[in-house]
């Protein structure tokens, strides 16, 4: 029906040559090509949801793959969907998908003749590469010379001097301990950023406005990057304040040519881990968009590079760009790339590591619509966004198609694994527009169902209906100005209680009519079908009536005349409607008598009674929740890593209490207000499950 129906809009063009796919329909499969396959075997040294993206792409080439697992990956989604699966080592990447020897010897055992390395793990080891190379296995990826080259930021800086590409001003330098960081810093002047030299993703950055920041940073620093990397070298610069995060996608081949494939603005982020990305810029202009192009090309055929890569560079308010680091991998955000181009960046990387020519000049590659991708996260945004782990007892994607992409690793019934990153999956849209891009996110965010663990769906919500982001407004401190204090139900986008309301009507008395269509009831117990009816909103009343059936309905509130189209039937987690002629999804799920009713990230539980029935319900009791103010409790499931303070000590509101370790991550938890330590419920070393007492306060 016409609720149901799907978008539709004309694919953008193809430029690749030789690929058959389509934007939405990239790393899908479809039949081979006629011709010679480009390696018989590839096997994939990653996990998750970009080992699914790889196998997808060699499945539509007619290459067969191979999937390396830990244990703890035995049934993960890309173990079922590779050829053939080896498994590798225990659940901890270190002893599994970080060992070159282990994968090499997968390699062997396989006959694969060549290796994706994804992102993360292995990808950015120049000693991976040697190693495959010594062994005559083929890496998709650029030569063990740029990795280094590019891999190290200290060295790649001035590597980006050489080259003439514009550089931030800092103390390149490996920096040997705080108080030397402290005076770098105030000779370049704050504010300054802390970074590691080997660091990605986040990890091993402080920003720091004063000397004491500086000299904390450098410690937390250091730490950090010594705790991911193994290398706990750190430098210092300049940071450029109202900053945008916007990168170069480029694609080189071992004969001489390298294009870069326009921009993707990654500007939002949170605690520099990026959030959603979009493709193009809104902020760039044509003159610019060439001129970061041609400097991120120079940067790379200065180290030869082959592959794809990605030049990142830091975007001052005026358009002033600064080389950040370049990224000699494939980029988790590569898809919004992707649907602006028509090109399939991995099966680009296949055929430049099979020594094939480029298929498409610079001014082959097209710029058609706009692209939004939104990172989905096992994460709570409502406990400062503290990571979730589990089974994923539902899981339902939105329906792919010309407009929608999802990218994942996961499926129903899965686990989200305390070892890994805890990413979902990516969903992007595509549109003609940067608006239309972004309303189709607000729906598909709406359609995609997941329970059984906590995820930052809410968030997101909130961020596509942001009237800032809408328009395009964006710094690297977005989310921090935004969302002051943390993210609370206050943030997301404001929802019409009477639209809900009159879901919750339609929804029962869809149900209602089921039941009395039964035959074989009892006389004096057949199903009342009921037009009056007073809805329970979030425990407030909502009058109204509703009448209809079939598919479609009326709803009167407060003098309005509300009509829904749907059919929806009871038991399916998603009433996909049209409200007032408005395309609309709202997730439903039955608890008690009644249901949770979920839309653009916000919930709200209803109840849909009589008029009698209200009346005696207004009469009931509401339970009080229990005062958990006495304790400090375990945000998330971790490993207390050490506890600051001592039974009977007095401490003061914003005083350091403990640190919990989650994902590599340290997470120092600290007094709300002043008091007096009671009782220690745990000791460093202890395995904590989320809300377990830790400290106990007088």
């Amino acid at each position: 029906m016409a609720a149901r129906k799907k978008v539709a809009k004309a694919a953008p063009k193809k430029v690749a040559a030789k690929s058959k796919a389509k934007p939405a329909d990239i790393g899908s499969p479809a039949k081979p090509p006629v011709d010679k396959p480009l390696f018989d075997k590839i096997l994939i040294a990653n996990r998750g949801e970009i080992a699914c993206r790889v196998i997808r792409t060699c499945k539509r080439l007619g290459i067969k793959t191979v999937a390396v697992y830990s244990e703890a990956d035995a049934d993960a989604l890309h173990v079922r969907q590779a050829d053939e699966k080896v498994l590798i080592g225990p659940a901890p990447s270190a002893q599994s998908y970080l060992q070159i020897d282990k994968i090499v010897a997968a390699c062997k055992k396989t006959g694969a003749q060549a290796v994706h390395p994804g992102y993360g793990f292995l990808s950015e080891k120049q000693e991976f590469q040697k190693a495959l190379a010594k062994a005559g296995i083929v890496f998709i990826g650029p030569d063990a010379l740029a990795i280094h080259a590019m891999g190290d930021k200290i060295e790649s800086k001035k590597l980006a001097q050489k080259a003439g590409v514009s550089t931030v001003p800092g103390y390149l330098a490996a920096i040997p301990n705080a108080d030397q960081a402290v005076k770098i810093a105030q000779k370049i002047g704050y504010p300054v950023m802390i970074k590691a030299s080997a660091g990605g993703g986040g990890k091993g950055m402080r920003i720091a406005y004063n000397d004491a920041e500086a000299h904390e940073g450098f410690g937390s620093a250091t730490n950090e990057a010594k705790a991911s990397f193994a290398d706990d070298r750190v430098f210092i610069e300049k940071y450029i304040e109202e900053p945008r995060h916007i990168e170069i996608q480029l694609i080189g081949d071992s004969h001489g040519n390298c294009l870069y494939l326009w921009e993707r603005e990654c500007s939002i982020q949170r605690r520099h881990q990026k959030v959603i990305e979009e493709a193009p810029s809104p902020f760039l202009d044509a003159k610019t968009r060439k001129a970061m192009g041609e400097q991120a090309v120079a940067l790379a055929k200065a180290v030869k590079y082959k592959s794809a890569g990605t030049v990142e560079f830091i975007v001052d308010k005026h358009r002033k760009f600064y080389f950040l680091e370049m990224n000699t991998r494939l980029q988790v955000e590569h898809p919004v790339t992707e649907l602006i181009t028509g090109l399939d960046l991995v099966e680009l990387m296949i055929r430049v590591a099979a020594k094939e020519k480029l298929p498409l000049a610079q001014k082959d590659v097209k710029l058609e619509g706009w692209a939004v991708e939104a990172r989905l996260y096992a994460e709570d945004p409502f406990r400062n966004f503290l990571p979730s782990t589990g089974r994923l007892v539902k899981y339902r994607e939105p329906e792919p198609g010309p407009d929608v992409r999802v990218d994942t690793g996961v499926y129903e019934g899965g686990e989200i694994s305390m070892f890994y990153d805890p990413m979902i999956a990516k969903l992007c849209t595509h549109g003609k527009t940067r608006n239309a891009a972004i309303d189709r996110m607000r729906r598909a965010l709406d359609e995609f169902y997941v329970r059984g663990v906590s995820h930052n769906v809410p968030f997101l919500a909130a961020l596509m209906a942001h009237p800032r982001f809408r328009a395009g407004n964006l710094t690297t401190n977005f989310i921090a100005e935004e969302f002051k204090g943390g993210f609370t139900a206050a943030h997301l986008p404001p929802r019409d209680p009477a639209v809900l309301a009159g879901v919750a009507a339609v929804v029962d008395r869809i149900q209602a009519q089921r039941a009395a269509a039964g035959s074989g009831k009892l006389l004096g117990h057949a199903a009342l079908v009921q037009d009056n009816c007073v809805v329970m909103l979030n425990r407030q009343p909502v009058v109204l009536s509703v009448s209809g059936s079939g598919s479609d309905f009326a709803v009167e509130v407060s003098g309005r005349r509300i009509g829904i189209e749907t059919d929806w039937s009871p038991g399916e987690p998603l009433f996909h409607a049209k409200v007032d002629e408005q395309v609309t999804v709202v997730q439903i799920d039955a608890i008690g008598s009644g249901w949770r009713l979920i839309l653009e990230g916000g919930q709200a539980d209803v109840l849909v009674l009589t008029p009698r029935q209200a009346e005696l319900y207004a009469l009931m009791p509401v339970k009080a929740a229990p005062d958990t103010s006495k304790f400090l409790l375990s945000p998330m499931p971790g490993l207390l890593a050490s506890v600051a303070v001592s039974e009977g000590q007095e401490i003061k509101a914003g005083e350091a209490l403990a640190v919990v370790e989650a994902m590599k991550m340290e997470n120092v938890l600290r007094a709300a207000r002043d008091g007096t330590v009671k009782t220690l419920h745990a000791k460093a070393g202890d395995s904590l499950r989320v809300d377990q007492k830790i400290i106990e306060f007088a």
